[in-house]
């Protein structure tokens, strides 16, 4: 996952990658910039200790044969990835026909549309659990809030559901990633954990860190792991 700079440069790094779109213009401007990045985007994460712990975590949670929705699923790796060589049923849904053809090649055994989370058909308890790997950051508030209680309630009973952000409290801020264009909307770590909740669900543990992508001109972002269940 890649880094991005605020322009005012008065908050440290962010990344967006983007699932659900709020008006006409955002959805093709977002698809543009993930397609720009392609495999880059994976790379400059892939040493992620944090999602791969995150990923151990929620594998040990998951019944064999589990159904999992990877929400803003990049290139596949490592979140589809992981979970299908485990056995598990994997739909990815990302808005960059790039990622979504790269994905469906490294990771042929799980299933990946195009289309915006926020448009699909997501059937109630239809999933044991839900990756929301910094899919947010291009939402604003409003929509974020809106989709996490959209995810929640697609969870079974009991299920899980793993999140991972940018804890800035950043509100339609101008921003570079890699290059690209792009406007971030983020929740501090405190207002998050309060819209997670408000949605339904218990969050059973919180963790935070530093992390610097592999990227020329990546610095130190902070990064927030929420694992969630809902009752």
């Amino acid at each position: 996952m890649r880094a991005s700079r605020v322009s005012s440069g008065s908050h440290p790094a962010c990344h967006p990658r983007r699932t659900s779109v709020n008006d006409e213009d955002d959805g093709p401007r977002a698809a543009a910039v993930f397609d720009a990045l392609g495999a880059a985007y994976e790379k400059a994460f892939a040493h992620s200790s944090a999602h791969h712990a995150s990923l151990d975590w929620l594998l040990g949670r998951l019944a064999p044969g589990s159904r999992v929705l990877d929400v803003g699923s990049g290139t596949g790796r490592p979140t589809a990835h992981t979970l299908v060589s485990a056995g598990h049923r994997v739909l990815g849904v990302d808005v960059s026909p790039v990622m979504v053809e790269l994905a469906s090649r490294q990771v042929p055994d799980a299933e990946f549309r195009l289309a915006d989370v926020s448009e699909l058909t997501l059937e109630d308890g239809s999933f044991d659990a839900v990756c929301v790997y910094f899919s947010l950051l291009q939402i604003d508030r409003p929509g974020q809030a809106e989709l996490i209680a959209r995810l929640t309630r697609a969870l079974a009973p009991g299920g899980t559901l793993v999140l991972a952000t940018v804890p800035l409290d950043v509100d339609g801020v101008d921003a570079v990633f890699m290059g690209q264009a792009v406007r971030v909307t983020s929740f501090t770590a405190e207002d998050l954990v309060g819209v997670v909740r408000d949605a339904g669900l218990t969050v059973l543990a919180e963790q935070s860190m530093l992390f610097t992508p592999d990227h020329p001109e990546a610095v130190p972002e902070p990064h927030l792991f929420l694992y969630c269940e809902k009752p």
